[in-house]
């Protein structure tokens, strides 16, 4: 019998324990799941210092705010083309950790069984006066990361 999406297992992993496993597993693979806008404006992680780039695919379009109804589909597809195989391990992240989780349940139900979250996501929680980016997550680690 096929597990739902609630119980099928993704850990969450911080964002420097996910930058030691892209850095160290040739085959690992980061997958950002925000907005195109999160992604022009906000910015990417910058993976060239290790000869990877983070795969692109919108989890929820902006600014309705709906699910990408092709979403397993399309990150299968570019999966494939990098030459992952559904037991390559994947690092989902977004803003700061739920959509990811999101989507690498959905990639798990699937058959992808290397799902891994990045808590914390790229930006992290809000400041005490709002801001993100300088409490957790990706960049508040120091990270590197770009403007496109």
């Amino acid at each position: 019998m096929a597990k739902s999406v609630r119980e099928l297992d993704v850990d969450d992993v911080d964002v420097a324990e996910a930058w030691a496993r892209l850095t160290s597993e040739p085959d690992a693979i980061l997958i950002d799941v925000r907005t195109k806008a999160e992604w022009e404006f906000v910015g990417l992680p910058d993976l060239s210092s290790i000869g990877k780039a983070p795969v692109l695919v919108e989890w929820k379009s902006y600014p309705d705010g709906h699910i990408n109804p092709a979403f397993t589909e399309e990150l299968a597809s570019k999966l494939a083309a990098t030459g992952a195989t559904k037991t390559t391990n994947l690092y989902f992240v977004c803003r700061s950790g739920g959509r990811s989780l999101a989507a690498g349940k959905a990639m798990a139900a699937v058959g992808y069984r290397a799902c891994h979250n990045v808590a914390g996501g790229f930006e992290g929680p809000a400041d005490t006066e709002g801001h993100r980016g300088t409490v957790a997550g990706w960049k508040a680690a120091g990270l590197p990361w770009g403007q496109r």
